[in-house]
């Protein structure tokens, strides 16, 4: 895994300028902060059979964790050869109906969107009104090389559609226990979607926190706007990946552009970044401050991005408007949704019959019914319009 087969764009490795040193300083500062925490190890069990206390703890006051090596190698090769596939599909540039070969490209005749394309070393939401204006205030934007296209692309949305190893591993037995135990048997699908971060020209994405539905719910705690997995198909650090500021999932709605604004800087002092290796999961609440910078590194992060609900977090709820057209999310809703679940589970234990397959409450005894193969692949077309934003 580490020559990468991905068709990206080859351009001279660029720098933040005048901001360099300070970067430099700052990634260093963080890293360092960053592995000192307790939020890192395999996935455990306890004797009875439950999530290990010791994670859901650590979890729980960081509002991050590295679950580490949980993909092995095989997956990661059927991974990076899908996302390979979809890079090469892609559009030949922006708004273009054709790739490069001439042939119709991916995604072109669906509904929901589909690929997020970013202007080199761009943060395009930062300081806007888009997606509820939870990108409060602009990131630094270096300087591209001058020979860097106009575009390229940073997110495939809806990828299960578009990438059979994605769908396989959603249907991960020890991460969907590890969903259960945040988010109750019962849990619900929110989105996915696979990320680019393309050398020298992967854009930023200012800090956020994700949810918008909640923060003035007397019953708003820890895990109530959800999670993420993130998992890494070449890991990442503090050039390239996501970072986090631990333990302000706990805190409420924050006032980034405020802190922006005293410090001077998109530097935000107590943030620290996601270092995983090849195959290892991140999973971030929703609530927690997160953002990433422009991928100024000769390194590409490719990350396969999964979340969850509680059950209790959107049943009933009138919402959407980022991730999906607004929807009133009732139990037909729900179920619908939560059909690539099911479907992920049976592609998985097709693909890997000896490994423990995952009963998931909401379809259990259903399964049957919901067997993948060549003739289900078109009912998870547009299937991300149902995604189940909070």
């Amino acid at each position: 895994m580490t020559d990468t087969k991905l068709p990206l764009v080859q351009v001279p490795i660029v720098d933040y300028g005048s901001a360099e040193s300070d970067m430099a300083s700052y990634r260093e500062d963080g890293t360092n902060r960053a592995l000192q925490l307790d939020n890192r190890g395999p996935i455990r069990f306890g004797d009875d059979g439950h999530l290990h206390p010791e994670i859901i703890d650590a979890y729980s006051r960081h509002g991050f964790y590295v679950l580490t090596d949980v993909i092995d190698q095989q997956e990661l090769k059927e991974i990076e050869a899908d996302v390979a596939m979809m890079l090469d599909r892609s559009p030949i540039t922006k708004d273009a109906e054709v790739d490069k070969h001439g042939n119709p490209a991916l995604g072109v005749g669906l509904e929901g969107r589909n690929i997020s394309w970013v202007r080199p070393l761009s943060d395009p939401l930062g300081g806007t009104d888009a997606s509820y204006g939870r990108h409060q205030a602009k990131m630094n934007e270096p300087t591209p090389p001058a020979d860097a296209p106009e575009y390229v692309v940073q997110l495939f949305l809806g990828s299960l559609q578009f990438s059979d190893a994605c769908l396989r591993l959603y249907g991960h037995p020890q991460l969907l226990r590890v969903a259960e135990a945040i988010n109750g048997q019962d849990f619900t699908p929110f989105n996915e979607a696979v990320w680019v971060k393309q050398p020298g020209l992967g854009g930023s994405v200012a800090w956020h926190q994700d949810g918008w539905t909640h923060w003035d719910s007397p019953e708003l705690d820890d895990h109530t706007h959800g999670f993420n997995f993130m998992a890494q198909l070449y890991g990442c650090d503090a050039t390239n990946g996501l970072w986090v500021i631990p333990g302000s999932h706990r805190v409420g709605k924050i006032d980034i552009k405020a802190i922006v604004d005293e410090i001077g800087s998109d530097r935000l002092p107590e943030a620290v970044p996601l270092i995983c290796g090849p195959g290892d999961v991140a999973m971030t609440s929703r609530q927690a401050v997160h953002g990433s910078f422009a991928n100024t590194s000769s390194n590409v992060r490719v990350t396969i991005n999964f979340g969850f609900h509680r059950r209790s977090s959107v049943l009933g709820i009138r919402s959407g408007g980022v991730h999906n057209p607004i929807s009133v999310y009732d139990e037909d809703y729900i179920f619908e949704r939560s059909k690539a679940i099911a479907w992920a589970i049976d592609a998985r234990a097709q693909h890997r019959p000896s490994e423990e397959r995952y009963v998931y409450k909401p379809f259990n005894g259903l399964e049957d019914q919901y067997v993948w193969g060549e003739d289900t692949k078109s009912q998870l077309r547009d299937y991300n319009l149902r995604d189940i934003g909070i």
